[in-house]
């Protein structure tokens, strides 16, 4: 179990449970934590995992912009959907990589 594997499911808990205020991000860096397997590098899963989760988001705004309103829809969508979304993922990139540091000393001790 590698860190690659930490942030991939990472990532996939962050988008399916970012939703959720403070416990989302907080368990999505906690089992990435413990796929990766120590306190450094499970920091760096829950990072990892909520920047490309963040990313995969922002990026699903701006198709829905681009969609709905044309290249037009697509810049403001990206950029006022990424805006709003960097603000309050800040707390999630946080909640997350706490929730990696968590889970990287669970998963050394096992």
């Amino acid at each position: 179990m590698g860190i690659i594997l930490g942030v991939f499911v990472g990532f996939i808990l962050y988008i399916m449970l970012q939703f959720i205020p403070i416990i989302g991000p907080l368990i999505a860096g906690i089992v990435a934590g413990i796929l990766a397997r120590g306190t450094g590098r499970g920091a760096m899963a829950g990072f990892l995992s909520s920047i490309i989760g963040v990313g995969l988001i922002s990026m699903f705004f701006a198709g829905i912009g681009g969609m709905l309103g044309g290249i037009t829809g697509a810049f403001l969508g990206g950029t006022i959907a990424g805006a709003i979304l960097g603000i309050l993922s800040i707390v999630g990139i946080i909640l997350c990589t706490i929730g990696g540091l968590i889970g990287g000393a669970i998963g050394r001790r096992k």
